[in-house]
């Protein structure tokens, strides 16, 4: 009878708001004003929009009194199902209850929120609304640009290493050609100039085999216990570094094994954890630089476009000074680094190698916490 009631509100046949309707008296909502998240506040008999509170009005860029004319069904593009959840509250079958839902705001694009219907006590009369923006959908979306952008990147460092290194070699062996010229004409004292242009070539040739060196090596796949991997790579920095860095292990020893190459999995945490240990050089200094790798396992998750079952879930902390604002969202762009002496190409394999496995890397960086995420489907 709820539900039936609720329908006919929604087509129109109960009363509506008047335009100069109260709203609902704030008095009964004690510190909903000051939420930071968006609160509505629904009328049971008219589903109209009785109170609104000021982060409500910010994200839908309306007034309350817009608001007050405006009706549930107007809001919420899934009203069917917000529909029934707001007549089993008004019916009293549960006090609360959650439910995704997708808000609809006039001349802006639509939202996916996360929607807690509860009942109001102090306001039986009324249904409560508390909405959140959905990670979900937000992680999902941040994923789908950071795939695109990866694939441009990629198709990117191929076209303009293969551009590079075509000229490159006709450079040096005409650098050759005139040392060797010189030579005969007694004219030694210019080779230092010949060498410069010889040297800089085989740096730059260097530089080109390691843009294209994720796409020249075959693809070795078998079972890798990441933890090996962890181990391999903490072992080798330590070695590195071996005083005034500590490496924290974390692991949770039920992650099973992946389907991977190992080889190349090690050369990706390895160019992750090398950076952050060069970042760390001053608190090396100090005594007091701190690496943790953490490895969890996660469920229904979704990595490079594709629902996972399992996904390994691998962190590297550090408490370094962070990356610089200026390139924080390039950071995995080819020669693109935050050091003086940086080539700007680790991080860029890092990422082509997680990707060559299906998986997704991500960085949050503050000053004092930056935190590298590798995402790996462990059901491929």
């Amino acid at each position: 009878m709820v539900l039936k009631n609720l329908i006919k509100a929604r087509k129109g046949h109960a009363d509506p708001l008047s335009d100069d309707a109260p709203l609902v008296d704030s008095g009964l909502l004690p510190g909903f004003e000051a939420l930071p998240t968006v609160v509505l506040v629904l009328d049971k008999r008219t589903l109209r929009v009785a109170f609104a509170n000021p982060s409500a009005e910010a994200m839908l860029d309306l007034s309350r009194r817009q608001l007050a004319q405006m009706a549930w069904s107007d809001l919420f593009s899934n009203a069917d199902e917000l529909l029934e959840t707001i007549a089993s509250i008004a019916a009293h079958r549960f006090h609360a209850t959650r439910l995704d839902a997708t808000l609809e705001r006039p001349g802006r694009e639509s939202l996916h929120v996360h929607a807690i219907v509860g009942f109001l006590e102090s306001a039986p009369d009324y249904v409560l609304l508390e909405l959140f923006e959905n990670e979900r959908h937000l992680k999902s979306d941040r994923e789908e640009r950071i795939h695109d952008l990866a694939t441009v990147n990629k198709h990117l460092i191929r076209n303009l290493a293969h551009e590079i290194k075509n000229p490159l070699g006709g450079i040096r062996g005409a650098a050759q050609l005139l040392e060797f010229e010189l030579g005969t004409l007694e004219r030694g004292e210019l080779r230092e100039y010949t060498q410069v242009v010889i040297k800089e070539s085989d740096r730059l040739q260097t530089l080109v085999d390691r843009l294209l060196e994720p796409h020249r090596h075959p693809h070795i796949v078998g079972d890798v216990n990441i933890h090996e991997v962890c181990e391999r790579v903490r072992a080798l920095i330590l070695a590195e570094f071996p005083r005034g860095l500590t490496i924290e292990r974390d692991y949770d020893v039920s992650v099973p094994d992946l389907r991977g190459d190992k080889e190349q999995l090690i050369q990706a945490l390895l160019n992750i954890v090398r950076n952050a240990a060069q970042a760390l050089r001053e608190r090396i200094s100090q005594g007091d630089a701190r690496i943790e790798l953490r490895t969890r396992v996660a469920r229904k998750i979704t990595v490079s476009k594709r629902l996972c079952k399992l996904a390994l879930d691998l962190h590297i902390i550090d408490n370094g000074p962070g990356i610089p604002e200026d390139i924080r969202d390039r950071i995995f762009y080819p020669l693109v680094s935050g050091r003086e002496d940086g080539s700007g190409l680790g991080l860029t394999l890092a990422q082509t190698f997680v990707q060559q496995h299906d998986g997704l890397i991500e960085v949050e960086s503050r000053p004092g916490h930056t935190e590298f995420q590798i995402l790996l489907p462990l059901d491929a």
